[in-house]
């Protein structure tokens, strides 16, 4: 090891124990990673960044690494809230808790048993069997108020046009949720929902969740601004909401083939960092409360990164290194879904 990468190891991991083990781990695994520290400003800061981690009890000497629970798909519905009650699936009527009862009674009963393992905070979503449903802060763009637009990740998709209903709920996992379904075939054969890739380079996901833990309700508006206030100083175009997409073909619409569907999505998806537009929406309780704050960034390709301790002292490293560089800061690492890209060097590469 260079002297030159030796001191940037040091610095980095400068206050945390795990940081070098976890950045070796991640070396290790193909996780495209850097060694650069995941705080831009000095300390104690000079660039008036609005700190709540000090008026707020966060956690920050246990080890996160491994705190994410592997899941097959997370969905996001919108609901143009940024604060749910307690427990978003049990809310009698709303999408999440009938998408809830249609995957008990729809999902394998068996869970996939795990083959080859990945280090501690690593997981493959094909090896994963855990729905995780959250609602978000986007709303949807159906015409009908009964109806939701669906966010299906690590897919990179968007589902419009389903209803609120238990035959809804069923529809959508069978159309984009059900574990048979592969990357391509995360559309629907109906006249009723509509699907298209996700149009940005990156989603941000902030939890928001004031009901379950007022932490993250804290952090995540702080963190909404700062990540817009970087991104946009780098040339990046941001938006808050999901752009309406019901004037651009779907991806029905295009094609019926699933081999020219797959070739459809794959081009589409591997166009979009170029476009250098981001997505920030607020969402529900995705676990770790109690390292506020929570974010979740996503790439076009499905990778999926799990950051915890976020304030706005790491937003711009965070913006530079793997929003823009797609490379993991290991400090601030909590796990993360279909992150070992081997050969690649980045987070956005094929």
């Amino acid at each position: 090891m260079s002297s030159s990468l030796t001191g940037k190891l040091k610095a980095f991991v400068f206050g945390s124990p795990n940081g070098l083990k976890v950045y070796q781990s991640l070396k290790t695994a193909d996780v495209p990673v850097t060694s650069a520290e995941c705080r831009s400003c000095a300390h104690p800061c000079d660039q008036d960044h609005d700190d709540f981690s000090n008026r707020l009890d966060i956690d920050m000497d246990s080890d996160m690494l491994g705190s994410v629970k592997p899941y097959r798909r997370q969905v996001i519905i919108s609901t143009g809230k940024t604060d749910w009650e307690h427990e978003v699936t049990e809310a009698e009527g709303t999408l999440a808790a009938l998408l809830t009862a249609a995957n008990s009674s729809l999902g394998p009963s068996k869970k996939p048993k795990p083959t080859d393992p990945l280090p501690s905070g690593l997981f493959s979503h094909t090896k994963a069997g855990r729905l995780a449903i959250l609602n978000g802060s986007h709303k949807t763009f159906s015409h009908d108020e009964s109806e939701e637009t669906v966010i299906v990740l690590p897919d990179f998709m968007v589902v419009s046009g389903v209803p609120r209903t238990l035959a809804g709920a069923e529809a959508l996992w069978k159309a984009a949720i059900d574990p048979a379904l592969g990357h391509a075939e995360v559309t629907t054969q109906t006249n009723d929902l509509n699907t298209w890739v996700l149009p940005y380079s990156c989603l941000i996901l902030l939890c928001s969740h004031k009901r379950r833990d007022k932490r993250c309700a804290v952090a995540a508006p702080i963190l909404e601004k700062t990540f817009h206030q970087y991104l946009e100083r780098e040339g990046w175009e941001v938006h808050t909401d999901l752009h309406d997409l019901t004037s651009e073909p779907s991806l029905e619409s295009q094609t019926s083939s699933t081999t020219a569907k797959e070739q459809l999505i794959e081009t589409q998806l591997r166009s979009l960092y170029a476009e250098h537009r981001a997505l920030i929406l607020k969402n529900s309780h995705v676990g770790g409360h109690k390292f506020a704050g929570n974010c979740i960034i996503y790439t076009p390709r499905g990778a999926g990164v799990w950051y915890g301790r976020v304030t706005p002292h790491e937003v711009e490293s965070i913006v530079k290194h793997t929003i823009i560089d797609g490379q993991v800061l290991p400090t601030i690492f909590r796990g993360g879904v279909d992150l070992t890209c081997r050969g690649k060097k980045t987070l956005y590469d094929w």
